[in-house]
């Protein structure tokens, strides 16, 4: 669309390649020469290609010598006619790339008592200037900021203002906007206006945990901020928010704990929490009103503030969130960050769009944005500023918030050069800091063997991914509510079944491995996403006793917990959490989300169980095998009869079985000679025998995962 002040369009498609279009309607779309003017000088244009398309004609022109980004250029065709040249494609140009990558680490603002320093990288921008408005004032001052190398904008001012607003105003394109700094640290409500804060006056001691030795020592807990302890009978007093999710020795209506304590006991080594950095979809100033995840970010570097006790103080989110943290090292756990830089909330309207028109975003093959997310827009993460902002951003939530691991939403996105530089960052921060994602291959223009997917495991050894086939042989397909998996009684996928319970490396089927090594797997079969085990459960046996799904429930859990890599929880997947069969409650009422710690009471024996099974996985290194190498010498499959699955670890004077029997009657096996002791069983699970079995033929219950000691 022309608009009426201009009679034709102009791009920088290329460091020396510009793209003119003139309407059919405009001298016929007719022009034989072209001048690229800007100040007093006057460039003459090359037409290297004419095209006639959609009612205009495309010329393709270059011309001689630099481009000068930062001042305004104009096209002036043979008629006479001028229009503002835009910045067009080039902005997707390696060169574009190279001439602008700028290494420091002080974009946003650099506070200090007396000077704080603001900068921005703008490099198509013609003009910036910052705008601050005092905590108490109702005028604001406009300061014209400095062009500097690599197209960074720079500002000093020499006096105190901390807690003044900030924004900046650009101008690209022929037109300002307002926006946000995007390495902002605090914002005023809702996101609206940067602030400037001294993040000395909330910083807490780096803790000093106990170091986990392997990442497949870890076990994660997924959960919500809101949702960990919103429910009236949680024992939480600051309900929905960080400091409720940070209290420590509360207790439910039957006097046990809940919270952070109760996971605690669980014996749960990380928790995940679902989003928070600054997100849209909830307003902060009226919390209750709306429900979300928290998978729409608006500010990446900021604690989102409907969990802040206070959102009109910008202080209030970061200390209380920062406590939270605290509270967790202090209890001997650590926090696992979810992170959504694959998109942000509304392209158009984030501040990466507005500064730099195209940039961060990849685009198709017609210049329209790619939708691989789903949700609009997908981060350009290839790009070198792109890259940068994302490690950055990871770097700061290490080093301020002492965050122990990150959780990066739709992985598949991004680029593996990309998640590389993240995992080496922040192991220059904390050596083995736990890094995982979700490697899903997504409809997005980036080619496929520089995706950050499952399928390119092996260019990112020390990344583990989410394994979705691990789920959907296990619980049965997450797309089809009624297709069962091997836990609930599928025996076609017995085979597959012992490939994913022994670390996905390969075991069974040799060159049909997914993983090079167990602890790039994380296995799990339930999740925020999609219906809890309980829900389809309930979907896939509408006829059967609520005792015969306890006991498939339990056997799919168990089986997460006893396999090779890494097990991951969903919060209340041990009390059997329902969400009334909502399979997609990204925004559903707290009804449907809160955790239900009525249940975990209800349900005691079963998180005993789920205890006890903890405690097993980690007494016993045979569940948490480091390599694959030591996974082929030391499991030895047994033959028992389908559906029965077993195998034997040996190693040195420790020999352990596992048995699993997915049916709904009892099944015979034959053990290996000599006494078992039974650790785990259909109904108990723990370190301390609770039976023994001789050698020779046994039976097996329904639904039944057994360990067994050799004695």
């Amino acid at each position: 669309m022309i608009s009426a002040d201009r009679k034709f369009l102009a791009y920088l498609d290329e460091m020396n390649i510009i793209t003119i279009l003139l309407p059919l309607s405009y001298h016929h779309g007719l022009s034989s020469t072209f001048w690229l003017t800007a100040d007093s000088s006057k460039i003459p244009l090359e037409i290297l290609k004419k095209l006639e398309i959609e009612h205009s004609h495309k010329y393709i022109c270059r011309f001689e010598g630099e481009f000068s980004f930062g001042k305004q250029y104009w096209i002036v065709d043979h008629h006479g006619e001028r229009t503002d040249l835009q910045i067009g494609a080039v902005i997707r140009t390696n060169s574009f790339d190279e001439k602008f990558y700028y290494e420091g680490q002080d974009l946003g603002v650099t506070f200090h008592a007396n000077q704080t320093r603001f900068k921005l990288w703008a490099p198509t921008a013609t003009g910036v200037k910052l705008k601050l408005r005092p905590p108490t004032g109702h005028y604001s001052e406009i300061i014209k900021m400095r062009r500097e190398d690599q197209g960074i904008w720079s500002a000093c001012v020499n006096r105190d203002v901390e807690a003044y607003q900030y924004s900046f105003f650009v101008l690209v394109n022929h037109a300002w906007h307002e926006v946000v700094d995007p390495y902002v640290k605090a914002v005023t409500a809702n996101g609206e206006q940067g602030v400037i804060v001294n993040l000395e006056k909330t910083s807490k001691p780096k803790p000093d945990l106990t170091p986990i030795e392997h990442p497949v020592d870890t076990i994660i807990y997924e959960t919500h901020i809101r949702d960990f302890s919103i429910h009236h009978n949680s024992g939480i007093q600051n309900k929905g928010l960080y400091l409720g999710a940070g209290e420590l020795n509360t207790k439910g209506k039957d006097g046990e704990p809940t919270g952070l304590s109760y996971l605690k006991e669980l014996g749960i080594t990380h928790i995940e929490f679902l989003p928070f950095h600054d997100f849209a979809g909830v307003d902060e100033l009226h919390p209750s009103k709306d429900y979300n995840w928290g998978y729409n970010p608006l500010h990446f570097n900021v604690p989102e503030g409907s969990y802040a006790t206070d959102p009109h103080n910008p202080y209030s989110r970061i200390t209380e969130l920062k406590k939270l943290i605290d509270q967790v090292h202090r209890i001997g756990l650590r926090v696992i960050m979810d992170v959504v830089y694959n998109h942000v909330y509304i392209r158009e309207k984030s501040s990466f769009e507005k500064i730099v028109p195209g940039y961060y975003f990849r685009h198709n093959d017609v210049g329209l944005p790619s939708n691989g997310t789903g949700v609009g827009n997908d981060i350009a993460s290839e790009r070198k500023m792109v890259r940068k902002y994302i490690v950055d951003s990871v770097r700061y939530w290490m080093e301020e918030y002492h965050i122990d691991g990150f959780r990066f939403d739709l992985m598949g996105i991004l680029d593996v050069e990309t998640m590389t530089e993240v995992k080496k960052t922040c192991d220059s921060i904390k050596e083995g800091t736990l890094i995982i994602g979700e490697g899903w291959n997504l409809n997005t223009p980036l080619p496929l063997d520089q995706k950050a997917t499952i399928g390119n495991q092996a260019k990112m050894p020390h990344i583990a991914q989410f394994n979705d086939k691990f789920r959907d042989i296990i619980k049965g397909s997450t797309f089809n509510l009624f297709d069962k998996g091997y836990a609930l009684g599928n025996d076609h996928h017995l085979d597959a079944a012992m490939e994913v319970l022994t670390g996905s490396v390969g075991l069974t089927k040799q060159g049909t491995r997914l993983f090079n090594e167990p602890f790039q797997s994380v296995n799990y079969v339930e999740c925020h996403d999609n219906h809890t085990l309980w829900d389809k459960l309930n979907a896939c046996f509408p006829d059967a006793d609520q005792e015969t799904r306890m006991k498939y429930h339990r056997l799919a859990t168990g089986i997460v917990l006893l396999s090779q890599g890494i097990p991951f929880l969903h919060s209340g997947q041990e009390f059997f959490r329902t969400k009334n069969g909502e399979g997609n409650s990204y925004r559903s009422p707290d009804a449907v989300n809160q955790l239900d710690w009525e249940r975990k009471s209800k349900f005691k024996e079963n998180v005993d169980y789920i205890k006890g099974l903890i405690q097993i996985r980690k007494t016993f290194s045979c569940f948490r095998i480091r390599t694959s190498k030591e996974i082929h010498s030391q499991i030895h499959p047994l033959s028992f009869t389908a559906p029965v699955l077993g195998y034997l670890f040996k190693k040195d004077h420790e020999e352990v079985i596992i048995i699993i029997n997915p049916s709904n009657m009892k099944q015979f096996i034959h053990l290996p000679d000599g006494d078992w002791s039974v650790l785990a069983s259909q109904k108990h699970a723990g370190i301390s025998s609770i039976a023994v079995l001789q050698g020779g033929a046994n039976a097996i219950d329904p639904i039944s995962l057994n360990v067994l000691l050799k004695k």
